[in-house]
């Protein structure tokens, strides 16, 4: 192959010479060569990085699409668990332990132990994950809670007629020889003459009126108990299972300490002994060391007309006798 040259014309001597490329300009023509060659490979990889895809990042990134889509899943999955758990612990709350007089499960117990979670990364990825742990370790320690309490109440219910047995649920004085006076709330004490918590109801009969326990129990005060002195004769019987009963202003009592009792036993008499006016009986009910009303335990001697009238005559914001 022959050798290529480049030929100039001169106009000074009208004819055309044979140019000799220098070193320097071999060097120049090479140096532009390389860098436009280098200049293009820049750009191509720049748009090749940005805007193509490698076999393995397509694959990264179709794995990370099905990680998120398995994760919004899971946490569908999650939120339908807590939903049926809440159902489960309103229920546990508001039915199967109030049957059987338990306090509901703490909120305390329901919740998880703290827990490190910054080793799972702080890129969205990583919150993502931790939210979800989160709420994974929350379902299981409520499902804990939740499992232990349904074993409680399978004990419970166990002893359910001996609980029933025991639990307040009569009238401390037949239905026929006494009215309601005053109920649970609020009243105006006769005798300190100002607005104080009534603690229990006030049921006015004549004096001596049998006064009969209103579930089984054992006695643990008859007469005029330690820090009692309000209450003047009184009698404190220990159902068990958290509850506790209070009959005041007795004229006389029928039983002692450490005896037991039956539902509808004779305890005492009414009278106005202690800080009262007139004849009655102040009877309380204690659950778990709480004053409840009293009015919630008449459900066995009573119709529904007649309870809706105690209830109704209870509420009655009054001035009461002791």
């Amino acid at each position: 192959m022959k050798k290529k040259y480049i030929y100039r014309f001169n106009p000074h001597t009208l004819a055309y010479e044979k140019v000799e490329a220098t070193l320097g300009d071999r060097l120049k023509r090479i140096s532009t060569t390389v860098l436009l060659g280098v200049v293009l490979g820049v750009l191509f990889a720049l748009v090749a990085y940005y805007f193509i895809d490698s076999p393995k990042e397509r694959m990264l990134k179709a794995d990370i699409a099905q990680y998120k889509r398995a994760m919004n899943e899971l946490n569908k999955s999650v939120s339908r668990c807590n939903a049926v758990l809440a159902d489960i612990e309103e229920r546990d709350s508001a039915v199967y332990r109030t049957i059987f007089g338990a306090n509901p499960v703490s909120e305390a117990k329901r919740k998880p132990m703290p827990q490190d979670y910054s080793k799972l990364g702080g890129r969205a990825s990583g919150k993502m994950i931790a939210l979800t742990q989160l709420r994974v370790d929350t379902l299981e320690q409520r499902l804990y809670a939740q499992s232990v309490s349904l074993d409680q109440i399978y004990k419970m219910a166990g002893t359910k007629e001996q609980r029933m047995a025991t639990m307040p649920a009569i009238m401390p004085i037949k239905k026929n020889q006494c009215k309601m006076v005053s109920g649970f709330g609020m009243r105006y004490h006769p005798i300190l003459h100002y607005r104080r918590m009534h603690t229990g109801v006030d049921l006015t009969a004549p004096l001596g009126t049998p006064v009969h326990a209103t579930g089984n129990g054992t006695v643990v005060v008859a007469g005029r108990g330690q820090n009692l002195g309000g209450y003047g004769v009184c009698v404190v019987i220990d159902h068990g299972y958290g509850f506790k009963t209070l009959y005041a202003h007795l004229s006389d009592v029928d039983v002692q300490p450490g005896q037991k009792v039956n539902r509808g036993t004779v305890i005492g008499k009414v009278g106005r002994t202690g800080l009262a006016q007139g004849y009655h009986l102040h009877y309380e009910v204690i659950q778990n060391g709480n004053k409840v009303n009293p009015v919630y335990y008449f459900f066995n001697d009573l119709t529904p007309a007649e309870y809706d009238e105690v209830l109704e005559a209870s509420m009655n914001e009054n001035q009461c006798l002791s």
